[in-house]
């Protein structure tokens, strides 16, 4: 019996292993299409071509930037790209039609444990949504959204206070001014408000919600970026951990250029409807 509890704990911790050493292959092999398109890129930015998309906000057509070129020949579900010096978090973001279906698919759409990083459905990188959220799971190695336990600690919140983050059409730097846990019963996943009042006053909310107390100042014309994932502190079902920083815009490419498609002809840009979500709907 003891040699048979040993076989089947050996199995399940090798079942484990083999999960995590997978997600950092596809996760490596996302990282080396990438930043070769990015080099690439920067060799030759002449080279770009463009997938017009209608953007709300401009008459013309938005650009998809080069490095983003392979990625989506993978999957047209890609829309940006998340980093965090000192972490794991150099990772591929993704978006489906609901915030269900990546959470056990990591970035080519195959069946992984440990998901993806994903941005809400209700989030549109063609738009200008008021509150970005991106989710991710817990993983025990520190991938995916593990490291995100880091803004725990005062120390790296302080020397970490700046996180990369680019889209399909835009880069951003994104200062973090709030981390906290929380549970479900918060609704921190609100991407529109109905207006000036209500935007500062969640704003607001979140900042008094921080463990670590920022002077940055929000106004009504802000746009946030919130990372998401599990944790145990608060609730073993309903805890969460979550990090708010403000974004700021180094660059948005808009012009007209030569159509690039992909996969079946078509990008994944569509507009989100502003469908209600329930938090129980995207525990990871």
């Amino acid at each position: 019996m003891a040699l048979g509890v040993f076989l089947f704990s050996f199995i399940e911790l090798s079942s484990v292993a083999m999960g995590y050493f997978e997600n950092r292959k596809a996760l490596t092999e996302a990282q080396s299409v990438y930043y070769s398109s990015l080099e690439g890129t920067e060799q030759d930015a002449a080279s770009e071509a463009a997938i017009k998309v209608e953007d709300k906000s401009d008459t013309r057509p938005l650009t998809v930037r080069p490095s983003f070129h392979g990625l989506l020949t993978v999957n047209p579900d890609i829309t940006g790209w998340l980093k965090i010096a000192d972490t794991l978090i150099d990772y591929p973001i993704v978006r489906a039609e609901d915030n269900e279906y990546y959470l056990s698919r990591n970035y080519k759409r195959e069946d992984a444990k440990a998901g993806s990083i994903f941005m809400d459905f209700r989030n549109d990188v063609t738009t200008d949504s008021s509150n970005t959220i991106l989710y991710g799971h817990r993983m025990k190695d520190g991938s995916m959204f593990g490291d995100l336990k880091k803004y725990m600690n005062r120390d790296f919140f302080e020397t970490h206070r700046r996180i990369s983050y680019d889209t399909l059409y835009a880069s951003y730097d994104v200062e973090v001014f709030s981390v906290y846990y929380t549970t479900t019963d918060f609704n921190y996943i609100e991407t529109e408000f109905s207006g000036p009042e209500d935007r500062l006053q969640f704003y607001d909310s979140i900042r008094q919600r921080s463990m670590y107390k920022s002077e940055d100042t929000l106004t009504e014309q802000d746009r946030l970026l919130t990372l998401s994932t599990c944790d145990y502190t608060l609730d073993p079902n309903e805890g969460r951990l979550v990090v708010h920083g403000r974004l700021v815009e180094k660059q948005k490419e808009m012009h007209s250029g030569n159509d690039v498609r992909y996969a079946k002809g078509e990008v994944n840009a569509s507009t989100s409807g502003a469908v209600a979500v329930n938090n129980e709907a995207v525990k990871q």
